[in-house]
């Protein structure tokens, strides 16, 4: 007997499915795992750290993205690159549905200076961040790619990124930045208000970050580990703390209340939301001060 009539058999026997069934599973299951593969091979064109330089000269990118991430404790339940391994996947995501668009190698460390409480935080300093973040966009736009979308993991991370882009575009009135600051804000934004459970699912490896994490690397989160702090901050105020001040567990918020099911409503609400931004500003070639013309018209 092949292979395959074993296992149809084998199928047959645990789900007791008729054979006509199960050949239509077989059939779904296969034609699933050539979309998934064919996703990758296409994702793979547009990965710069995959690619060669005759690669490159075939494609004609006019478009990057760049990933911005941190290598930082994320409680005993989360890997310490979350914040790298979530930007890169929203990225590559991103980047699939848009035309022309390169996915930049991401950048693993961040400004993590009130993160040191606990390993294996690993920081630049916050002008040291800016350095690089401006080297990024002026080395992309050397090779002649003048319109860039960053996609930050941390938030560490926005204040030098808004400094670098800023002074990039002063510099460079022809290129284009634009960024996602902050997607865990965004992301219960785009949702529906009853989508988490506590604090709004905020928090550094909360409810929300450990979602998207099961939906995006599930394979490297210990739930059983999972517990945070929910802090008690008065409102109206930014405080300014050191993360050893907030919590005992290297985490805030309750990463228990994660959910893969959550995880993809965030992941595929903040793609859409991007792509869907990013097509409009392609239909005006970038120029967003026509876009409130557009709408006007």
């Amino acid at each position: 007997m092949e292979i395959a009539e074993r296992q149809m058999s084998t199928y047959q026997k645990i789900l007791n499915i008729p054979v006509g069934k199960i050949d239509n599973l077989i059939a779904i299951h296969t034609d699933l795992a050539r979309s998934i593969e064919m996703t990758q091979q296409q994702k793979r064109k547009i990965i710069a750290a995959e690619m060669n330089g005759k690669a490159y000269d075939q494609a004609k990118f006019d478009k990057a993205i760049v990933a911005i991430g941190s290598t930082e404790n994320h409680g005993f339940h989360l890997p310490f690159s979350t914040d790298t391994f979530v930007s890169q996947a929203l990225a590559e995501e991103i980047a699939s549905r848009m035309e022309n668009m390169l996915v930049l190698p991401p950048l693993y460390y961040g400004m993590s200076e009130h993160y040191q409480h606990r390993p294996f935080s690993i920081s630049l300093r916050s002008e040291h961040l800016i350095q690089v973040v401006r080297d990024i966009l002026e080395s992309t736009y050397r090779w002649g790619i003048k319109k860039i979308v960053i996609i930050n993991g941390h938030d560490g991370n926005i204040a030098p990124i808004e400094i670098a882009a800023r002074e990039f575009k002063a510099q460079h009135a022809d290129a284009r930045v634009v960024s996602l600051d902050a997607w865990w804000v965004s992301a219960g934004n785009l949702l529906p208000k009853d989508t988490f459970e506590v604090w709004d699912g905020l928090g550094h490896a909360g409810e929300g970050e450990t979602s998207i994490a099961l939906a995006l690397f599930p394979d490297l989160v210990d739930m059983s580990a999972a517990k945070g702090v929910v802090p008690d901050l008065p409102p109206h105020l930014d405080i300014k703390w050191l993360f050893s001040e907030l919590t005992d567990t290297g985490a805030t918020g309750d990463p228990s209340k994660g959910s893969r099911e959550k995880g993809e409503m965030m992941k595929a609400a903040l793609v859409d939301a991007v792509v869907k931004s990013l097509q409009e500003l392609e239909e005006v070639d970038w120029r967003y001060e026509s876009l409130k013309l557009k709408k006007q018209i």
